[in-house]
């Protein structure tokens, strides 16, 4: 029981974390077909900001402070840089979202240095929030799933049950009614990738003093976050969600697990030894495999269901 709460409990934060990440990509594509390689960058820049910001003003300013400041720059990314090669396709898209990333990269270690920064968690979030069984669970986690909580009940208010909301999905299906309207689509598409990025900004604020502040954060979610989002269905909120939560359990789980194919088959009876045909593969640990297991996951989901578990968007 003490192994299966805590690790549904990490498995959760963990997941809520990914679909702070995969959300704003996933409005972003949804609302304007934009796959942005980039995304990731602006989630490493938030833990940046918010690490400099936090040193002068403390950790609650920042959380506020940091997210807005990468929206500013997300915003104006798309205004001064996006917009003039979206009517060229998707394939000039990617390729200055691309460059973008490793743009971001190079600034982050000339300012702030190729090693980790110190940023820690602020005192109110040091230490367990209850402990189960003699394991503790940190308030840390705990706070990361609060905040993702509030930002998809946020979001889904915003876009369902508001003014904005119903403009920003009447541009994407209608944009020359919206036009006619009176409202400026372009400004709206801005607004929209800036609320993204955004997003990606305050997951990097409370994932980046959770875990850890560094030049490499940004790549070794890059990939997990394409896998959450394809998963989910290109373009699905609820589906991104939900990939999340499945991909954060499935893995969390996974890495706890010690047992092989080999033990499972001595389990059975069966007599396994170094000599046995295939054994480098049998001797192979859940654990070990734990990294690999989102991927086949995409795989499977590519074969069987390639728009994902709720996606509608085709293109």
């Amino acid at each position: 029981m003490e192994f299966f709460v805590i690790s549904l409990l990490n498995g959760v934060s963990y997941g809520l974390l990914l679909f702070m990440l995969s959300s704003g990509l996933t409005l972003i594509f949804s609302m304007m077909g934009v796959l942005n390689f980039a995304h990731t960058s602006f989630y490493m820049l938030g833990a940046y900001f918010a690490y400099t910001v936090s040193g002068v003003l403390g950790f609650w300013p920042a959380l506020f402070i940091a997210p807005l400041l990468v929206g500013a720059l997300g915003a104006a990314f798309e205004r001064y840089s996006l917009r003039r090669v979206h009517k060229f396709g998707h394939v000039p898209e990617l390729l200055v979202t691309f460059g973008l990333s490793y743009l971001i990269l190079e600034l982050v270690q000339l300012v702030w240095g190729r090693s980790t920064v110190p940023y820690g968690l602020p005192e109110a979030l040091q230490g367990p929030l209850f402990s189960l069984y003699g394991t503790q669970f940190p308030r840390s986690r705990s706070f990361i799933m609060l905040v993702a909580l509030l930002m998809l009940l946020s979001v889904w208010l915003l876009l369902t049950r508001t003014r904005i909301g119903l403009v920003i999905q009447a541009a994407l299906k209608h944009p020359e009614m919206v036009e006619a309207l009176g409202h400026n689509v372009p400004r709206v598409f801005m607004l929209v990738f800036g609320g993204g990025a955004a997003l990606a900004g305050l997951a990097g604020v409370i994932g980046g003093n959770t875990y850890v502040t560094e030049p490499a954060m940004a790549a070794s979610v890059g990939s997990i976050i394409f896998v959450v989002v394809v998963v989910g269905g290109m373009g699905s909120l609820a589906g991104a969600f939900l990939a999340s939560l499945l991909i954060g359990i499935i893995q969390t789980f996974a890495v706890a697990l010690d047992y092989s194919g080999a033990s499972a088959l001595q389990g059975l009876g069966m007599n396994i030894t170094s000599e046995t045909f295939g054994y480098p593969l049998l001797s192979l640990t859940i654990s070990q495999v734990a990294p690999i297991l989102p991927y086949l996951f995409l795989v499977l989901i590519l074969i069987f269901r390639p728009k994902g578990l709720l996606g509608t968007r085709e293109d």
